[in-house]
């Protein structure tokens, strides 16, 4: 429903000035309607609804005719700052139009704003046609799941970095005690390393005398340090790496597995794939443009017949007393005929009407025929996409395999090389201690020991506290990567928003549509007073349905209505048994309730009403009044005898 904000907007109190030529059934006029309703008072034939053919033409609608005796049209409206003007030639057996119209799609309007005798909302309630069809018509079904396809992907690669960094986090507490652990060790090994020294320092300064004796022997005992201790880095580093090509492994078997269940797609299937998608998406087109001009040919038909009622009756009405007897005038009543505005030849009304329904019958199985096409459209490009996501996941896949392999093989040969490097170590280590046996005297072997003992735990003590910087390196760098979590379950939550949103849409606007239609059906009714009469809504009901191999759910829209007997007993009637004004009605509320729920006064301010002679005068007042607290501006045809119950200060006689 039209919120206060859009009504304001919309509100605004503004002339529009229309300009028409050579439309319908008009040489040349100009109109200027006013913020609210304007009526177009008249008797039959006369051009009210050429009109409003002529404003739908600047609004947009390319549902116009020429006047029979003209080749070209005009129609200009001057609304707020801007002029919007349209041209219309009669090229081939076919108008074509030109200039810049209100709008640049005029469907919605088509559809819920210009309410023609031949507009398809209101006869698609008589007809009994498929009310959610029509209704969902201008919403594009495929681009809202094309982006569901694209969120869920974003969803699942959001996912997935949240799993990684949980996996990171109950990694923490092992980390932290495994930190704890070391700094423990380094801390004992300070306190065994500060003993030793001061033991050491002890003995050292009984053999002070000997000391320039054993400088050399110090020499190599530091030198032997030195080497031992990086003896061991590379023993640490070839551990290191061994782990490192078990994980590697350990990945390399499950990357294999996962490339083995994947398939690299064959281009000759693909290429069909795309082939029968281009083909389909082109009968698709083809079809939606056959079923619009085949409605379009319809309304033509079925403007034709109520156009030439009109000037028959008024023909009749005008000579009976110069034409009875006249034989001319019996074959004329016996094959009553229609004069065509395209082409001006007459033809019989019979024709006409067969040719509608015939054309009806063509319509409904193109529809059919498109919603197949359709749903097969939908199932091709389904494949596709599985195709060919399965075929990226295979080359991202193999590409991680050969990363793996080429991995492997650097730390294999970096293995090889710390191998001989600690071959080397180890042998510059038993040359060094040959050479300190030798240096060795007996009454040094106390000093010498003490010196070993040091050395040993300050190498102990450089490797704890080297582990210990690694852990340390770790833990922060795994705080620094939760850190993103809150932004990733942000962006998880917009996406899953959106997803929710894209995923209830066409939900939201056909119950929205339900709504709208009830709410206002019920007012009407409220206000209308139609007798025995007690209820009309439509009811919403979803199935699942098999399209193709895939079952989907799908919509229905079941008008039902409920009448009471002279007795007070209620039964469910059909839109078969109601009379033709009560028809209408439903009709005109349902298409009110596209313009509302399409937010169509958002772009389009105006609609037009016209053939409302079912409707008694009385009624048509106050559905005026009720259509006008919806409508920024409301244009609507009307009898002179029912114009006059209508309070209304802006009413146009003469066009």
């Amino acid at each position: 429903m039209m919120n206060e904000s859009n009504g304001e907007k919309q509100n605004v109190s503004r002339s529009a000035t229309l300009s028409v030529d050579n439309i319908g059934g008009i040489d040349e006029t100009e109109v200027t309607f006013q913020n609210g309703v304007t009526i177009l008072a008249g008797r039959n034939a006369t051009n009210r609804t050429s009109l409003l053919q002529g404003l739908m033409a600047a609004l947009g609608s390319e549902r116009v005719s020429l006047k029979a005796d003209a080749d070209e049209g005009h129609a200009a409206l001057e609304f707020g700052d801007e002029i919007y003007r349209r041209t219309f030639e009669r090229r081939n057996g076919t108008i074509v139009s030109d200039g810049e119209p209100y709008l640049e799609d005029p469907e919605l309007a088509d559809l819920f704003a210009f309410l023609l005798e031949t507009n398809e909302a209101r006869q698609a309630v008589a007809r009994g046609d498929d009310l959610q069809e029509l209704i969902m018509r201008p919403v594009d079904t495929e681009e809202i799941q094309a982006e569901i396809q694209r969120l869920e992907q974003r969803k699942r690669e959001i996912d997935d970095q949240l799993e990684e960094l949980e996996q990171l986090e109950t990694r923490l507490p092992d980390l932290e005690a495994k930190r704890k652990r070391v700094s423990d060790e380094i801390e004992s090994l300070e306190e065994e390393l500060e003993t030793a020294r001061a033991e050491l320092e002890e003995t050292n300064v009984d053999v002070e005398e000997r000391r320039e004796e054993q400088s050399e022997l110090e020499e190599r005992l530091e030198e032997l340090r030195e080497t031992r201790s990086e003896l061991e880095r590379v023993r640490e580093r070839i551990e290191t790496e061994r782990e490192s090509i078990d994980a590697l492994e350990d990945e390399r078997e499950e990357v294999q597995e996962r490339l083995e269940s994947l398939s690299a797609g064959d281009d000759e299937d693909i290429g069909r794939i795309e082939a029968e998608i281009e083909t389909l998406q082109d009968e698709k087109t083809e079809l939606s443009e056959e079923v619009s001009q085949l409605q379009s040919t319809i309304q033509f038909n079925q403007q034709l017949l109520e156009e030439g009622e009109s000037v028959l009756s008024e023909t009749d009405g005008g000579t009976d007393s110069e034409t009875d007897g006249s034989i001319t005038d019996q074959l004329v009543a016996e094959e009553e005929t229609v004069s065509c505005w395209t082409c001006g030849s007459s033809v019989a009304r019979e024709q006409i009407e067969t040719t509608i329904d015939q054309l009806q019958k063509v319509r409904q199985k193109r529809l059919e025929e498109r919603s197949e096409v359709s749903s097969e459209l939908e199932e091709r490009r389904e494949t596709l996409s599985k195709i060919n996501e399965n075929r990226t996941e295979y080359r991202q896949t193999q590409r991680r395999l050969d990363s793996i392999d080429d991995e492997i093989e650097r730390r294999h040969d970096r293995i090889g090389d710390l191998t001989a490097d600690r071959e080397e170590l180890t042998a510059e280590i038993d040359d060094l201690e040959a050479e300190i046996d030798d240096l060795e005297s007996p009454d040094q072997s106390d000093v010498l020991d003490q010196q070993k003992e040091v050395n040993q735990l300050e190498f102990e003590l450089e490797r704890k506290e080297r582990e210990r910087d690694e852990i340390s390196d770790e833990i922060a760098s795994i705080e620094e990567r939760l850190e993103e979590r809150s932004t990733l379950e942000a962006r998880r939550e917009d996406v899953t928003d959106e997803l929710t949103d894209l995923r209830t849409r066409i939900d939201q606007i056909e119950e929205t549509a339900v709504e709208s239609f009830n709410e206002h059906m019920e007012n009407l009714l409220e206000i209308l007073e139609y007798e025995n009469l007690d209820r009309i809504w439509i009811d919403r009901t979803t199935r699942e349905v098999r399209e193709g191999r895939r079952k989907v759910t799908k919509s229905s829209f079941d008008l039902k209505i409920v009448r009471s007997t002279d007795s007070g007993a209620a039964y469910e009637d059909t839109i078969t048994h109601l009379s033709e004004s009560e028809r209408e009605v439903i009709g005109l509320v349902f298409a009110l309730a596209g313009y509302l729920v399409h937010d169509v006064y958002e772009t389009l301010p105006f609609m037009l009403l016209d053939s409302l002679e079912a409707i008694d005068a009385e009624r048509i007042a106050t559905l005026l009044e009720y259509f006008e607290s919806h409508v920024p501006y409301l244009v609507v045809a009307l009898l002179h005898e029912d114009a006059q119950a209508v309070d209304e200060d802006t009413q146009i006689t003469e066009i």
